[in-house]
């Protein structure tokens, strides 16, 4: 059976009531997204908490908020915020992006690890077909509305499948996001990129490319690279 929970250095991360368990996207996410001076951080999509506990580790005077359209996940960011060392600046919602959009508010940094299932099979369980589906969050409405909530300087920064990219990006023309950071993230050495990870912004700046191995000595032999990216995270690192 696998664990109801997964602990880093600093916090713990419950996840037994929610769809999606901590995984090496939403690490990735968490750690490398960024916003020099970010005061105000949205997470979208939280789910167990994952990203938004690990940005609240990594500035120290942001106040940070999860949302999440499913209450079981909600409520298990909002359980998991209350136990970690940064509960007064923490703060977990059951609401849907489109609403959330329209209240009164911007972010100096909005994250999201999107669902990426395009067009599948959807899977029995409505809570992970939700988690996994973008029908539940299309990435035109993950980008128009993260256009509304952004601050003119502030930085928007996901993680996709790596097929997803140049639509992604496409996309986000339309919404005057414009593609500051792309890292094309390879689990060996050898193998194509599965994963990108891309921060957009309101300005039109040249964008920065870079690749990065996960795993550069066989199975959980990870690569230099990715031990620095997490090593104020995990516990063994």
């Amino acid at each position: 059976m696998a664990s109801p929970n997964f602990r880093f250095k600093l916090f713990t991360v419950w996840h037994d009531h929610c769809a999606m368990k901590v995984g090496t996207d939403g690490v990735l996410l968490g750690a490398w997204a960024q916003q020099k001076h970010a005061r105000t951080i949205l997470d979208i999509g939280t789910g167990s908490g994952l990203i938004a506990l690990m940005l609240a580790q990594r500035f120290q005077e942001a106040e940070i908020t999860g949302i999440d359209i499913d209450p079981s996940a909600a409520k298990q960011a909002s359980d998991n915020f209350r136990l970690s060392p940064w509960s007064h600046r923490m703060h977990a919602r059951c609401i849907d992006l489109h609403t959330f959009s329209l209240e009164d508010g911007h972010f100096d940094l909005i994250v999201s690890n999107p669902p990426y299932f395009l067009a599948s099979l959807k899977n029995p369980n409505q809570q992970r077909a939700t988690a996994r589906h973008n029908d539940s969050l299309p990435h035109d409405m993950l980008l128009s509305c993260s256009s509304r909530l952004l601050k003119e300087d502030g930085q928007l920064c996901v993680i996709l499948p790596a097929d997803q990219a140049n639509s992604f990006l496409h996309t986000a023309k339309q919404f005057s996001l414009h593609t500051h950071h792309i890292v094309w993230v390879h689990p060996t050495p050898q193998s194509e990129p599965k994963r990108v990870l891309l921060a957009l912004g309101k300005d039109n700046a040249a964008p920065l490319t870079e690749h990065f191995i996960i795993e550069s000595g066989g199975r959980h032999q990870y690569s230099e690279e990715y031990k620095q990216l997490t090593a104020a995270f995990y516990l063994d690192k």
